[in-house]
Order: C-alpha cells, then structure tokens, then sequence
C-alpha cells in the first residue's frame, strides 16, 4: 500500500522538475550568454560594420552602379578592387569572394559571401564532414571549410603575397559571413601557420572577422587562434549556438524550427563538463562580440551593446528559443545593428575629438588588456582539462596526443605532451588536391566522397 501511495508523489515531483526545466529554458535569452563579458571598445569595434559592407559587396555584380546602397553614403571605390571570383572561378570549391585594397584604413580585405541557398556546390561544402574527421593543429576543424580555405589561398598566394610587400604598413584581414566565415576562419589558420607562402608576414599584421561563424573549430584552437580570429554574433543568431554538424542542419532545412528545438532540449541536458571534455566538438572560433538589442518580456530593440571577451566555458553553449534565431543571422541585420552600437560608442566617448596621441595610448592599453584576456582564456583552458590543452605560452601550447588510431603509440615515440607537427600549406594541398592537364585545382578521388 505504501508504494502504491507513494507513486502519485513521484510523478508529481517529476512533473514539477520537467516544469522547473521547461520554465528555466524558456526564460534563458541571449543576454544571459555574456553578462558577465566587458564591453567593447570603439577602436576594436570599427572594422565591423565596414567589412559586413565589403561581404555584401561581393554579391553586388556592378559594384559601380551596386543594386544595395549602403547606409551613411559610404560606397565602395571599385578602383580598389584587385580581383573578384565568381562561383564559375573557384569551380564551386569555395564560395565567391572579392580582394579589395582599402587605402582609407591601410588594410588589404579579403571577403567571402555566405551560403547560397540555390547554389548544390555551398552544400557540398558544408556536408563534406563528420566529427572528428580532419585534424588539423593539434585540434579538429570541419573538413569541408578546410578544402575551401585551401582552394582560395592555393588560387591567391601569389597576389597576395605581392600585395603585402607592396604595402608593408598594411594589414591582411580575411573576412566572411556564415559559410564564408568558416573558410574565412580556416583560412588565417593556415596562413598563420604558413606566414613563410607569404613573404613571412607578422603574425601580427593577420586578422580575420567571422560574421555570424559557423562552429568550425576544436575548442583549443578557438581559444589559441583568438589573437587573431574575431566573431561576431547578434543577439540570438542559431549558427553559433548550434553543435549540430551543419549537414544535419541544412539536410533538414525545411523543418529548421523542430531540429533546433529539439536540439535545445538535448543541449541543456548535457552537462557542460562533458561538453568541455570532448576534443572532437567544433566552436565559434577565436574571441567573441555578441551584439545584445533585446531584452525578455520586451517589445522592439533597444540601444545595441557589446560585449566581448575569449571565453571557454558558456560559449554559446545553448540555443536560444527566440523567432529572431534565424533573422538575426541576416548579414544585412548584422550590419545595421552594428553600425548604431558603434554610433553609439562614438557618441558616448566622443572619439573623434581625442588628439592622435591618446588614441595611440588607447589603442595600446588595448592591446594589453586583449593580450591578458587571451592568456587568461588558455590557463582556464587548462584548468578546465580541455583537451590538447597544457602549459600555456605566446601562443598556446597543446599536446600533440590522438585518441583512435594513435592510441596504440609505443612510448618510444616521445611523450604525448609536446607541441604540435604543423602540418605545411603544401602538404595540405597536396593531399587534397591534384592538378588537372589545364593547370585547375581537383580534388582527389579519396576526397569526393
């Protein structure tokens, strides 16, 4: 009798806990993902709204006469412009993307557009992984944004590097949105580790603005690479929010709202511990800017705030159950809304008037703080245990250990805590591509799967 009087005690405990659950994650809004990150900066926050407008110039097919005029009358000047591929160009490898001189801001820009819906080539590219599946640095990347960050780099060297020793005060900047900012995000891997294709350019003259970035990469290269890969992401945008891999998401477009729901729910069953501890799980990469506009139980937008910082843990670890998860992802919406937050930066602390000097000053306080941030960012990555992550240095230092087929090392081979074998720009082009009899780029048959 007891037990039987027990039983209604239990499902009603359950269903008050499923209830705790439910109201709980409802209430979680994208607020909540960096209230406890600083706020950023004007000066580190100008490039944003400028190089959304370069991605969306490489839809433009005039850019003389473009079909979007920007806001506030900025205008591309298409003299500047070096080279622009179509999807006819990379063969469907990569996504279109234009290479753009930018003398206002000595900053040398390569631009790469977001997924085409109507294009079979951008799904091919996104359904060609599986976790797991490349390696790359001591971490693991998504296979597919690999091979397109090789395709454009192999086509561009050459320019590129001739532009750099042309304009040695310049910067390289790689920019991208969604598909794009993955192959944007790879791309400045590869390049920061082969600086020697390119005239051994600074590490310190590379940087990259992933735009609404897909999940891309291990958690300890997100976290080695932050000094030079920046993402930015509005309010409640799906894409970087979501550990899917991205062919599950696209092979089920058409029922996005389901799959991201009930992903959702198994997200926030998962503790983060585990989530931390799993070497194979892709990331947005580098140091992140989350854009927040709206607040729960609220109607319209609010002033736009920044924040920023190189987290490890609560890193965009769960969805958001918002109906602006895939409107927020719109690149138009994304440059919009960053241009009035930094209106606002502006306004608020009148930049424009401080002299030249103290703007240097400013500049160099924040590369100090970002430097200490960083580092800080790669000692919580040790302490959490992430894999591949130990001794923090310059750049980070990860353990060259494989779970798998390197399991079975003998120790002869060295400890399983050393720096990683960088794998070379021309070993990784070698084996993923082969050269057809007119010179194009193909990949190898093992790789068309």
């Amino acid at each position: 009798m007891s037990i039987i009087c027990g039983l209604p005690l239990i499902e009603c405990v359950y269903c008050l806990a499923c209830a705790r659950w439910a109201w709980k994650r409802c209430l979680h809004s994208a607020g909540h993902d960096s209230e406890t990150w600083g706020i950023a900066s004007a000066e580190e926050f100008e490039p944003v709204p400028r190089l959304c407008r370069y991605i969306l110039a490489v839809y433009e097919d005039d850019l003389r006469h473009p079909l979007w005029e920007p806001p506030g009358g900025y205008k591309i000047n298409a003299d500047w412009v070096i080279l622009k591929r179509t999807y006819e160009d990379t063969h469907g490898r990569a996504p279109p993307y234009f290479l753009y001189v930018d003398h206002n801001h000595a900053d040398i820009v390569l631009a790469i557009r977001g997924l085409n819906m109507a294009k079979e080539s951008d799904y091919a590219v996104l359904l060609d992984n599986k976790l797991g599946q490349r390696k790359f640095d001591g971490g693991y990347v998504h296979n597919g944004l690999l091979k397109a960050a090789g395709c454009v780099l192999d086509a561009e060297c050459d320019i590129l590097k001739e532009l750099l020793e042309k304009y040695p005060n310049y910067t390289l900047t790689f920019a991208g949105h969604s598909l794009g900012s993955g192959v944007a995000a790879l791309l400045t891997m590869v390049v920061v580790q082969n600086c020697d294709r390119l005239g051994n350019v600074d590490r310190k003259r590379v940087r990259c603005y992933a735009i609404a970035p897909a999940r891309c990469m291990s958690l300890n290269l997100a976290v080695r690479y932050a000094d030079v890969i920046n993402s930015i992401v509005l309010q409640d945008d799906f894409l970087p929010r979501t550990a899917t891999p991205l062919e599950d998401i696209f092979k089920s477009l058409f029922c996005l709202p389901c799959l991201l729901c009930l992903r959702c729910m198994r997200d926030t069953c998962i503790p983060e511990e585990k989530m931390l501890k799993d070497p194979r799980r892709l990331y947005a990469p580098g140091r992140l800017y989350h854009i927040v506009e709206r607040k729960p139980f609220r109607c319209g937008r609010f002033p736009p705030v920044v924040r920023t910082a190189v987290p490890v843990d609560g890193r965009f670890e769960h969805i958001v159950l918002s109906c602006n998860a895939t409107t927020d992802h719109a690149i138009i919406w994304i440059e919009k809304e960053a241009q009035r937050a930094l209106d606002l930066m502006l306004e608020k602390d009148h930049i424009t008037e401080i002299p030249p000097k103290q703007k240097m000053e400013r500049q160099e306080t924040l590369a100090k703080e970002h430097s200490e941030e960083y580092k800080a960012a790669l000692q919580r990555a040790v302490t959490l245990a992430v894999p591949h992550a130990y001794s923090p240095s310059q750049y980070g230092t990860f353990d060259d250990h494989e779970e798998g087929e390197n399991s079975n090392r003998s120790s002869s081979e060295g400890s399983s805590k050393r720096s990683p074998k960088k794998e070379s720009w021309d070993e990784l082009i070698e084996r993923l591509f082969d050269k057809d009899e007119s010179g194009h780029m193909v990949l190898k048959k093992s790789h068309k799967s």
